[in-house]
């Protein structure tokens, strides 16, 4: 018996209907522990190179962990996983709520999805019985109005995810739903999910978990929750979530405004934490067994409309909010929940947006390419984008393949203006002051994404270094604050530590925001699974995983290496144009030098791909 987990996968072709339910082997979760390890391993052994992201072959994987659905500080989180519309190459994408954990009661460790539905379909798991119900009622639904429909029909103890219209038109940077303001974002899961014809995934569970230590398991659990309340963080943190760095990163200079040209807004506590408290805010809202809760579930009211929405979250404030230039949090909310109810990543969303108001304002495109003229500022430009984008129409069509295949498609230099990595979209940090930052969006397996290592809180901390010795290295502008000496081992330790959490299927943010010690995942991972292991074993299952998702972009990436790993060109040649970094960017030979260091770190060669000493140091193929 595999204590902790719920002992089986669920394959399910939606195309034929047929289902199997396998046992998890031991060997998978004692080599990959769970979450974001059983998702980089399922899909590296079953997809073949030359698959189409958005043909049946590809598989979607969610996957829980085993500190999913026990009782426990932030037990809710859910991993899925696919071969990335957005990129080509490995994707993956986390979300906290209350799917994960009904999984598990479910008697399931893993869904994995293959297969295309002839018609729109909903997936719908009770415990062992599984139907796959075609409904194209739902076409078109909102992802939030889907969730709502399907909670009337089969009751509000199923927990549901959903695709907006933009899943279902298979926009690359479309994003899956769950209890009306969760999601899972990033790679373009859900375009996936709307190639297989899949509006929603329905699940209850009424079962149990196999627990090693019942009674030790339960009383450590109440202890981590006491640990939380009693952390001086935990009065600061919580009434705020996420939102409460806006400013912060305004301050550093490293907050994204006019995509991505500067990194100073002169709005910022218009948008920030205590603007969300003080104009939005009804309640706050978490996820299962939460003890932090960083939602934050409010109405906004705007001249375009009205709309209750969880959030904003920092990350949606800094692209919609700063990078698109809203100067009021109502009209971000409400640009959050226009994008909840479309289902688009509000990441890439806001940055795919401001790219195409640059481009306008550049002279790149025109109003009869895109229907009207816009500018940054304006609610009403943001909106009509959005709409277009979900619906892939008209200027939408070209721009819903995300920034990288746009620029291509618009030429005239706006390659210099599309902000990504490996095809991506840039999350929430400018970052030509922050060489530590910049290489962990640079090295990110998915793509620019600060959920893989979020260093800037060490570069500002690193901020003596002698300026002279910068200038002989040959740092661009007055980059005169953060020196990029010792960034990698800092850069590779992160890339461990916080995929780790989304691998046992917990919160980071305990740990990372209140500071929670590591060691009582330590204590209770033993209680619940009989498996004795340390922190730094964990990191070092961790680390493989990190050489298995570089592996997949090998497999799957045509040509793939060191030029997949550069940020666009802007920040490597322009100066940030105003605030307190105004003047400063990396220069291209930095950014060399701290690859070489960590392609060597690594163990890859000097084109950033892993030697055949490596991957078998790693027992890999």
């Amino acid at each position: 018996m595999l204590h902790g987990y719920a002992g089986k996968i669920l394959k399910i072709n939606v195309g034929s209907g047929k289902q199997v339910a396998e046992n998890t082997p031991p060997e998978l979760a004692e080599q990959y522990l769970g979450g974001r390890g059983f998702v980089a391993r399922l899909l590296y052994d079953s997809i073949e190179p030359g698959t189409d992201p958005l043909g049946p072959a590809n598989l979607v994987v969610i996957a829980t962990g085993p500190l999913s659905g026990h009782l426990l500080p932030g037990s809710g989180k859910t991993h899925f996983g696919t071969l990335s519309p957005a990129t080509g190459g490995y994707g993956d994408s986390n979300m906290g709520g209350h799917f994960g954990p009904a999984l598990k009661y479910a008697g399931y460790d893993c869904l994995v999805l293959e297969g295309a539905a002839e018609k729109l379909s909903t997936i719908v798991i009770d415990n062992d019985k599984i139907e796959i119900v075609e409904d194209e009622t739902l076409q078109g639904k909102g992802a939030l109005v889907a969730e709502k429909i399907l909670k009337e029909r089969l009751g509000e103890d199923f927990q549901i995810i959903t695709i907006g219209p933009a899943g279902e038109n298979k926009v690359a940077f479309a994003c899956i739903s769950h209890d009306f303001g969760r999601q899972a974002g990033r790679t373009g899961v859900a375009a996936v999910l709307g190639s297989k014809n899949i509006k929603a995934v329905a699940v209850r569970g009424t079962g149990s978990i196999p627990v090693y230590n019942a009674k030790g398991a339960q009383q450590k659990g109440e202890a981590m929750y006491k640990v939380c309340f009693a952390k001086p963080g935990f009065k600061t943190w919580t009434p705020y979530g996420t939102a409460s760095i806006t400013s912060w990163v305004n301050e550093v200079g490293a907050f994204p405004t006019r995509n991505f040209q500067s990194s100073f807004a002169e709005f910022h506590n218009k948008i920030n934490g205590q603007a969300v408290v003080d104009k939005l805010l009804i309640t706050d809202k978490g996820c299962f067994g939460c003890p932090t809760p960083c939602g934050k579930y409010g109405y906004a009211k705007t001249a375009l409309g009205n709309a209750y929405v969880e959030g904003p979250e920092y990350e949606s404030i800094a692209t919609l909010g700063g990078s698109c230039c809203l100067e009021e949090i109502e009209e971000v909310a409400y640009a959050n929940y226009v994008c909840d109810q479309l289902g688009l990543d509000t990441i890439s969303a806001g940055v795919v947006v401001s790219f195409a108001m640059e481009c306008f304002e550049k002279g790149v495109i025109n109003t009869a390419e895109i229907g009207r003229s816009i500018s940054f500022g304006s609610l009403d430009d943001v909106v009509y984008l959005l709409e277009k984008i979900a619906a892939c129409e008209g200027i939408g069509a070209v721009l819903a393949g995300g920034v990288k295949p746009a620029s291509a498609a618009f030429g005239g230099g706006s390659e210099q203006y599309a902000i990504h990595v490996k095809g991506l979209e840039w999350s929430g940090y400018e970052c030509r002051n922050a060489p530590g930052m910049m290489l962990s969006y640079m090295t990110a397996d998915v793509g620019a994404h600060h959920n893989r290592s979020w260093a800037l809180g060490y570069d500002i901390s690193q901020s003596d270094a002698d300026v002279s010795e910068l200038i002989k290295a040959g740092a661009g502008g007055k980059m005169d604050v953060s020196s990029p000496e010792g960034k990698v081992d800092h850069v590779i330790s992160m890339q461990h530590s916080r995929p780790l959490y989304d691998t046992l299927g917990i919160c980071r943010l305990q740990t990372m925001e209140i500071g929670f010690e590591t060691v009582h995942y330590e204590e209770v991972f033993e209680l619940i699974t009989g498996r004795k292991l340390s922190w730094a074993e964990m990191l070092a299952i961790s680390e493989k995983i990190w050489q298995l998702t570089r592996l997949f972009n090998v497999k799957h990436i045509d040509g793939f290496g060191r030029s997949w790993d550069y940020p666009p060109r802007r920040f490597m040649e322009e100066p940030v144009t105003s605030g307190p970094n105004e003047g400063r960017y990396i220069k291209k030979e930095i950014l060399d030098k701290m690859l070489d260091e960590y392609y060597e770190k690594r163990g890859w060669d000097s084109n950033g791909i892993p030697t055949p000493e490596t991957i078998k140091a790693y027992g890999l193929k």
